[in-house]
C-alpha cells in the first residue's frame, strides 16, 4: 500500500489490518473503527472513519494482487507453525490426509439502496452475487470475486478465475494433491476441462467432485440400475445411511464431450414429508441427486459422502457474512471491491486463532461460532492497569473462560515471528 513521496500519519496497510479486525471483533460499518480507536491503550494508534475510507479509495487493482501476496506469504508462514501439521478435512468420520479441500460457492449480498454493478438476482433480490473459495481443512477464505447481482451461478470463467486465486493462496508444498468441490453450478464443460487440465502441472493431482444436473438422460440410465446394484450410502459419521442408496452410471450414459475419466455417480433416497418431487420422482418415490468426480478409488458411498460435506461451505459463507460479507459500505463498486479484500483477511485472522491459538487448555473455545467467541472471548470485561513499567490485563476469575484466555496469550505469544 506504499506510494511513492507519499508518509501517510497512518500506515495504509496497517489501516487495512485495523479495518479487518474491526470485522472479526463483529463490526459492520466504516464507522464501527472508532470501537478500536477506544481501545487504543490495548491496540495502539488507529485511523479514523474518513482516514478508512480514503484507505479503501487507494487500493487498486494491482494493490489487490499485492495484498493477495502478502496474504499468501503470512499463510505460508501459518501453516508451517501448524501444530501437527495441516488438519485433515474430515468426511463419514474418517479424514483425506494430506489432501487439500477447496470449497467454492456464490452467495446473494442484498443491497438496500442504489450502489455501483448491483442489480437484480435470481432470487429475485437486489445486491451483488460474490463468488468464493474457502479451504475446509482450515476454514479459511482463500479468495473472492465480487460480481454483480444478475451473475450467472454457472459462469465457468468466473469459477476459473477464483481457483486460480485460491491455487495460489495454498503454500506450494500443499498444492500436490488437491480436491475441489461445488455444486451443480460446477458441472460446466469449461471448468472440469480446466480442472483435468491441472493435472498436467508436474507433480500435482487436481481431483474434482460437483454437483451434476439429473436430466431426462440421467433419468433414462436410472430406470436401467438393476435393484441388486444399489448400495447403502453412508452417513456424516461413517455409518449407514438409512433410507439412502447409491450407484454409478458411468457405463450407462454417452458422456462422449466430457473431460476422459469422469464418473457420474447418483444417490436416492426417501423424501422428507412434504418435499416437492418431480413427476419421474413421483412415480417410484425417490429423490435423486447426482455427482460427477474424476476419482477412480474409493468406495462409491464414501466418494458420494465425501462430495456432501460441501455442505460445510454454507457455515463458512455465514461466518463470513457475520464478519463483514453480509453488508458493502459504499457506493463505489471499487470500494466494496477493497472492503470484500478485508472480509477475506478477517476470516483469515479467526481461523488462525483457531488454528494457533485455541488449543491446549484454550481449546474449549475452539469450536464457538464467531458470535460466541466474541462474547466470551474477545469481549471479555477487563482492566488495563499500569506498575513498574509494565501493563497488565486484569481479567476477572469468576470469567467462566478466564483460564482459557490466559491460554491463548500465552499461545500467541510463543509463535515465532516471520523470517
Amino acid at each position: 500500500m506504499t506510494r511513492r513521496s507519499f508518509t501517510p500519519v497512518h500506515d495504509r496497510g496497517r489501516v487495512l489490518v485495523d479495518v479487518a479486525i474491526m470485522l472479526a471483533d463483529g463490526g459492520e460499518a466504516i464507522a464501527d473503527i472508532d470501537v478500536l480507536r477506544h481501545q487504543a491503550p490495548v491496540l495502539g494508534r488507529v485511523a479514523s472513519p474518513p482516514t478508512v475510507w480514503r484507505t479503501l479509495d487507494e487500493v487498486t487493482g494491482g494493490r489487490l494482487k499485492k495484498i493477495a501476496t502478502a496474504r499468501a506469504r503470512a499463510r505460508r508462514h501459518v501453516w508451517a507453525q501448524l501444530p501437527g501439521g495441516l488438519p485433515a478435512s474430515r468426511v463419514a468420520g474418517t479424514d483425506l490426509g494430506a489432501t487439500v479441500v477447496l470449497d467454492i460457492d456464490a452467495t446473494i449480498v442484498i443491497a438496500h439502496s442504489e450502489k455501483e454493478n448491483a442489480s437484480p438476482t435470481f432470487k429475485k433480490t437486489f445486491g451483488f452475487h460474490p463468488l468464493g473459495v474457502w479451504c475446509d481443512n482450515t476454514s479459511e477464505f482463500l479468495a473472492a470475486q465480487l460480481r454483480t447481482g444478475k451473475a450467472g451461478s454457472n459462469t465457468a470463467t468466473d469459477h476459473i478465475t477464483v481457483l486460480t486465486d485460491a491455487i495460489a493462496q495454498v503454500p506450494a508444498a500443499h498444492r500436490k494433491d488437491l480436491l475441489i468441490r461445488a455444486d451443480g453450478a460446477g458441472s460446466s464443460h469449461k471448468l472440469l476441462d480446466w480442472l483435468t487440465e491441472q493435472n498436467r502441472v508436474r507433480g500435482r493431482r487436481v481431483e474434482y467432485s460437483v454437483g451434476f444436473a439429473v436430466t431426462e438422460k440421467i433419468r433414462e440410465a436410472i430406470k436401467l440400475v438393476p435393484a441388486k446394484t444399489w448400495t447403502p450410502a453412508s452417513d456424516a459419521d461413517g455409518g449407514v445411511r438409512e433410507g439412502g442408496d447409491v450407484a454409478e452410471l458411468t457405463g450407462l450414459l454417452d458422456l462422449t464431450g466430457w473431460p476422459e475419466g469422469m464418473r457420474i455417480i447418483v444417490r436416492r433416497e426417501r423424501p422428507h414429508p412434504g418435499a416437492q418431487l418431480s413427476l419421474f420422482e413421483e412415480r417410484d418415490g425417490w429423490r435423486y441427486q447426482a455427482i460427477a468426480t474424476n476419482t477412480t478409488t474409493g468406495q462409491l458411498a464414501f466418494l458420494e459422502a465425501r462430495h456432501r460435506a460441501h455442505a460445510r461451505v454454507e457455515d463458512r459463507i455465514r461466518h463470513a457474512k457475520d464478519s463483514g460479507l453480509g453488508r458493502f459500505p459504499s457506493r463505489e463498486f471499487k470500494i466494496n471491491q477493497a472492503w470484500l479484500a478485508t472480509v477475506m483477511i478477517a476470516a483469515d485472522l479467526v481461523a488462525w486463532t483457531r488454528l494457533l491459538a485455541l488449543v491446549g487448555d484454550a481449546e474449549v473455545l475452539a469450536t464457538c461460532e464467531p458470535k460466541a467467541l466474541r462474547y466470551r472471548f474477545l469481549h471479555v470485561p477487563a482492566r488495563l492497569t499500569h506498575g513498574a513499567r509494565r501493563r497488565r490485563l486484569r481479567i476477572p476469575e469468576s470469567w467462566p473462560w478466564a483460564a482459557a484466555i490466559v491460554a491463548v496469550f500465552a499461545n500467541i505469544a510463543a509463535i515465532p515471528q516471520p523470517a
